[in-house]
Parts: C-alpha cells; sequence; structure tokens
C-alpha cells in the first residue's frame, strides 16, 4: 500500500487519541475540527481501520465504528500513548510555540506558555522561553478567545469588521470554518453571509464577535479547499476564476492570482491552468482579461465575461 502523503500522515496519526477523547462525535463536527470534508475523514477513517501493531493480525488493528454518522474507537494499538519527543523535535516545537505566541489570536497564550514549561522541563533546557512574571498580556484578548471557541464549538459569529482598504466598519454574520496563520497575523475563514461567499478575516481587525445561538453551518463546497491569506486580506474583494494559457504562466508571480490546480507537472504541460483571481471593480477585471489577447479567459463570471466580448468586438469595428 501507497504511503500517504505527510499530511496526511499527520492527520492519521493525530486522529486516534483524538477520537479516544471524543467518543461517540459526529463525523460532520469532527471534520470541522480536524479542517477536512466528511468525505475525507471517511476515507481517512477507512485507512485507519486497517492499520495497527506489527503482525498485521486482525486484533492487532485499530477498531473504529464509524458507519452511522458517529465516530467510537474500540482498540487503539498504542496511538493514544504520550509521544515521546527527541532533542530536536522538542528544539523545533519550542520555536514554533514562540512564534505562535507573537501572533495576535493564534493560540490561546496561556496555554502555550504551559507547553512550552513543559517541554523546556522535560528536555531539560536551560533556556528560558517566556517571562513568568506578569508581563501585561498574560490574558487572551476576549474577541480572539471568542473567535476560537466559536471554531471549536461549531458556532456562527456575529462580528464588526473593519476593512482596511475601505477605511470602514461593516457587522457581519459568519459561519466559521478554520484558522489560518501566515505573517505573523491569524486569519477567521468562514463563510460571509453578507458577501455570499468565503472570506478571510484577520483577527486584530475584527472589533466584536459574539457567538450566536445556532450552528456554524457554511455550504458544503466552501469548506474543501482552505482560502489563500495572501489573497483574501480584504474580505469585500471579489474574486473570479480564469483559465491561463500556459505561454503567459508569469502572471501568477505578479498578480494576485491563486492556482486551483498545480501550475507545474501537469500530465498534459499544454493544457491551460485554472486559478482565482481577486480584482478591484469589474472595469479593472474586463480590461485584464482583454489585455492578454485571449489567452486568459474568464470561467466564472458569465456577466463580466459577456462584457470583454463587446468591448472586444467593438475595438475590433474601429479597425475596419
Amino acid at each position: 500500500m501507497m504511503a500517504p502523503r505527510p499530511d496526511r500522515l499527520s492527520r492519521l496519526l493525530a486522529m486516534v487519541p483524538y477520537f479516544a477523547a471524543r467518543r461517540g462525535i459526529a463525523v460532520e463536527q469532527a471534520a470541522r475540527d480536524l479542517g477536512i470534508t466528511p468525505k475525507q475523514l471517511t476515507r481517512d477513517l477507512e485507512l485507519l481501520f486497517v492499520c495497527g501493531l506489527p503482525g498485521h493480525f486482525p486484533d492487532d488493528l485499530i477498531d473504529l465504528q464509524f458507519e452511522q454518522g458517529f465516530v467510537e474507537v474500540g482498540f487503539t494499538a498504542g496511538m493514544d500513548r504520550p509521544l515521546r519527543l527527541t532533542t530536536t523535535e522538542a528544539s523545533t516545537m519550542l520555536v514554533a510555540l514562540r512564534a505562535l505566541l507573537d501572533m495576535p489570536g493564534a493560540v490561546d497564550r496561556a496555554a502555550a506558555r504551559r507547553a512550552i514549561a513543559k517541554i523546556e522541563q522535560a528536555v531539560g533546557s536551560s533556556e528560558t522561553a517566556v517571562a513568568t512574571g506578569d508581563d501585561g498580556d498574560d490574558t487572551d484578548n476576549p474577541t480572539y478567545a471568542t473567535i476560537r471557541d466559536a471554531v471549536r464549538t461549531g458556532r456562527a459569529l456575529g462580528i464588526r469588521y473593519y476593512s482596511a482598504t475601505r477605511d470602514s466598519v461593516t457587522e457581519r454574520t459568519v459561519d466559521p470554518i478554520r484558522l489560518q496563520t501566515m505573517d505573523n497575523n491569524t486569519y477567521l475563514e468562514a463563510w460571509c453571509r453578507k458577501s455570499d461567499g468565503v472570506r478571510l478575516f484577520r483577527f486584530d481587525r475584527v472589533e466584536s464577535a459574539d457567538v450566536l445561538d445556532e450552528p456554524s453551518a457554511p455550504p458544503a463546497d466552501a469548506t474543501a479547499n482552505p482560502q489563500s491569506a495572501i489573497l483574501s486580506d480584504n474580505p469585500d474583494l471579489p474574486s473570479a476564476e480564469i483559465e491561463i494559457d500556459p505561454s503567459v504562466l508569469w502572471i501568477l508571480d505578479y498578480f494576485m492570482i491563486e492556482p486551483l490546480e498545480p501550475a507545474d507537472n501537469r500530465p498534459d504541460p499544454a493544457a491551460p491552468v485554472r486559478a482565482r483571481l481577486v480584482y478591484g471593480s469589474p472595469e479593472w477585471l474586463t480590461r485584464f482579461v482583454l489585455g492578454f489577447g485571449g489567452r486568459v479567459r474568464l470561467v466564472s463570471d458569465a456577466g463580466i465575461a459577456s462584457r470583454v466580448g463587446e468591448v472586444a468586438a467593438a475595438a475590433r469595428a474601429r479597425y475596419r
């Protein structure tokens, strides 16, 4: 059997202790917690079901029940035992935890400090990871804590959000999907009911957040692929799906474009690449597409695509 990819392997290793601590959890809730779709979670559970201790005997395999929409772990095959970190692994984890402390809202700061202290004690570190005294920042921002709690419990949120581009504050109801970190910032990825789409909200621009008495219910297809924090820093900006011919793939390095499929090592190098383009206005998008003379094509927005055709036809008419 082919070994799973590193990201999937890490998820599989964490799943057994996760489910052992949450017996009877619903598949949908677990998928939200793990940041994957229910379909992907089912595939992971099917793989775990045939994994276990060396020997490959049935009674050595992980015992899972998940056919009725709820997950129950019967036998863990030792995967719920505490991990033993090497010195290198512990050092890497300490560096990561210290970095997370500098990101607003990324983690519960008190919990991260406790984890750092425990790791240092376990490896006998002589360094002082964090100050033990009161540095005025031990209490987590209550707004950040509210957002994290909504993601963890799968509840909808009402937020007041500052848009830097428009220099305005708006009130929105959002359905949390997951958290992301990028360039020392933490983002809430959520379905925005105001924008009717997936948006990323930077923690330090959320002025207030209130957990609502209703579940987070983003559309199923909205949770499949994490959004790019680079492309979605302003949740008010629209996006369009485009096709890019191989001859102009250099635009991926110069515009706010996120490939929806691998741009390199494609089965057919001559095939166009689908991508998501964030843009400021329909007029700009029209000029952008026209500027590539058909080598970049709109896929998702029929209205603007029609406008591109009209402008191109009018331009050709001037040369007759």
